[in-house]
């Protein structure tokens, strides 16, 4: 089980989850680096990644601000709808 404290700083990120059943791909092509790394600092209209539906491939964003800490899916791998794709840790209100 996880400690109360990592727990408690993993409450405070902020889960991007895909809106559609696909694949997930890190980058535009295979030979382009990810659209983001680990600790990149992503706004709202920040594409993360893209999932390939029914061979129609969607940008996906980020819809929230912050710096993003955890990618929690393999590139070219199968994902639902709802999984976290992205953990960030939102910027506090401006």
């Amino acid at each position: 089980a996880p400690s109360p404290a990592a727990s408690a700083a993993a409450s405070d990120l902020k889960e991007i989850k895909s809106p559609m059943v696909g694949t997930f791909y890190r980058c535009p092509s295979p030979d382009a680096p990810p659209y983001v790394e680990i600790g990149q600092t992503v706004t709202e209209d920040t594409v993360v990644c893209l999932i390939e539906a029914m061979k129609v491939m969607n940008e996906i964003k980020a819809e929230a601000s912050g710096v993003l800490m955890e990618v929690c899916v393999e590139n070219a791998k199968p994902v639902e709808f709802g999984k976290p794709l992205f953990r960030l840790r939102p910027s506090s209100a401006a």
